[in-house]
């Protein structure tokens, strides 16, 4: 007899809502040499909160750069407008849905808020220290991670111009593509991260998007899931 899967591999395995392509390959920034990075939504059973031991909030894995969050963790940080959670909701290369995740997506817009401002901007600056760290000590940035920041300063600037989130990089494939391979110099680097940061800022005085998400469309929608599997859980 084989052994059980163990829980987190068999939640995301079973009870995935939504599964995606992410990173270069939903950036439109793919080449040959890119991974093929995976993310995911999952939805434990209900039955499993009664226990002592609730199910993880997220899981790594069970695949190479595979990682999956639980319904409410991924709801929490898309309300935060966490960076990485709210381009994920956005990519092109959908794997897996189903009609839990249709439900997930047509909340798309509810996720978005001003605070986007305040979370990209956050963590584009903790990335632009680190790539500045990169040139004191070894002479240059990891190329790879400056193109990434770039891309996502560009990002979020529309997002805060149109009220609309676009991952795909379109036109500026190949100058981030450049950026990547080392031939753009630092310094023209840093002044395009500080001009598209100006123009975040001044984005975000006339932007479309509303002060805060839409917390109670999202929380009625998270109930009323837990709500079906408790009574999926019951009829089995």
């Amino acid at each position: 007899m084989e052994p059980e899967d163990p829980l987190p591999a068999a939640l995301v395995r079973d009870h995935t809502i939504y599964a995606c392509v992410m990173g270069s390959r939903a950036f439109g920034l793919a080449t040959e040499a890119s991974d093929t990075d995976r993310r995911g939504v999952y939805l434990a059973p209900t039955p499993l909160y009664w226990r002592f031991e609730k199910p993880p909030a997220h899981v790594e894995g069970p695949g190479r750069e595979q990682f999956s969050w639980e319904l409410e963790r991924f709801c929490e940080l898309a309300l935060r407008a966490d960076p990485n959670v709210l381009e994920c909701l956005h990519s092109p290369l959908v794997e897996r849905i189903t009609p839990v995740g249709r439900e997930l997506l047509a909340l798309r817009e509810a996720f978005l808020s001003r605070q986007a401002h305040t979370t990209f901007a956050r963590y584009a600056s903790g990335q632009r220290r680190k790539l500045e760290a990169d040139v004191r000590t070894h002479g240059a940035p990891r190329w790879k991670h400056a193109m990434h920041l770039l891309r996502l300063l560009m990002s979020c600037r529309d997002l805060l111009r149109t009220g609309k989130l676009t991952i795909d990089v379109g036109d500026q494939r190949e100058p981030l593509l450049e950026v990547k391979r080392g031939e753009v110099p630092w310094p023209e680097i840093d002044r395009r991260m500080t001009r598209l940061s100006a123009e975040a800022d001044e984005a975000a005085l006339h932007t479309p998007l509303p002060p805060e998400p839409d917390r109670a469309r999202v929380e009625a929608f998270l109930t009323r899931s837990r709500r079906a599997s408790a009574l999926a859980s019951a009829a089995l």
